[in-house]
């Protein structure tokens, strides 16, 4: 199992802490859910975690080794990342959105290489992309395209996951499928962190709750234990009622407490 280790990262926009002396450790086995208001600088620390952005200060390792000194295509095939609001730019075939995430230099276009084609065909259905197979990418909905760029960054089956709002824009089946999937992954030993805005989802599925306010670390820990009325109120300014446990979790949210951040 993976660790990913982020010890007192800084990332500095025209003069503000977007992300302000974070540090915390992650390990495989868990589904992390990164919670917080907008601009709260949840993508801004999940690109630096992904190693996609180098922090002004700190430092993020993958099992004990710095992001920043690792082999780009080593790092692509252990940690995989799904940024929020993917676009598809180019009509290619579906099918060629997923395989893209085998490996960073698989062409789009031509035949694929021997022995991928199973394993293609079991992440098409996995999805449920089997009818949108050979359909142009950028006549997809924005649920299907989310569900390819899933798709994409799980089928080179890498030991981290980092996924910006993966269930953004689904519809409540897909949204709880995807929710299944990411903590079967964990269950499998991987890591995987999401940033989410369902708190409700977020209670049910994550192992552990990760929050941000202002760019800071307002709390990290076991999801039962984190998510409270409390926290809620803390970190979005609402009045809400945090009901049930595990998969039994309800948040209800009752009033605004403050200004929004």
């Amino acid at each position: 199992m993976s660790r990913l280790c982020a010890a007192r990262v800084t990332v500095r926009r025209g003069g503000r802490a977007i992300v302000d002396d974070v540090s915390v450790d992650l390990d495989g086995g868990a589904l992390v859910a990164l919670v917080g208001p907008n601009g709260a600088g949840k993508s801004t620390l999940l690109s630096v975690l992904a190693g996609l952005l180098r922090p002004d200060a700190g430092a993020v390792r993958l099992d004990g080794a710095e992001l920043a000194g690792l082999d780009r295509r080593d790092l692509a095939r252990r940690r995989a990342y799904l940024p929020q609001n993917p676009r598809a730019e180019w009509p290619i075939a579906t099918e060629r959105v997923v395989a893209l995430g085998l490996t960073p230099h698989l062409p789009a276009f031509g035949a694929l290489e021997g022995g991928l084609e199973p394993r293609l065909t079991e992440a098409v259905q996995a999805w449920d992309l089997t009818a949108q197979r050979l359909q142009p990418a950028t006549t997809l909905s924005g649920g299907e395209l989310a569900r390819a760029m899933l798709a994409r960054a799980l089928i080179g089956d890498p030991q981290v996951l980092i996924a910006d709002e993966p269930i953004s824009g689904l519809d409540p089946w897909h949204a709880l499928d995807t929710m299944v999937r990411l903590r079967a992954l964990a269950a499998q030993g991987k890591l995987v962190v999401a940033a989410l805005h369902d708190l409700t989802l977020a209670g049910r599925f994550a192992t552990h709750l990760m929050a941000l306010r202002a760019g800071r670390l307002a709390a990290f820990g076991p999801t039962a234990e984190t998510l409270t009325t409390g926290l809620v109120r803390e970190v979005f300014d609402v009045e809400a009622q945090v009901v049930g446990a595990g998969a039994e979790t309800l948040v209800n949210y009752l009033r605004p407490s403050g200004p929004a951040s």
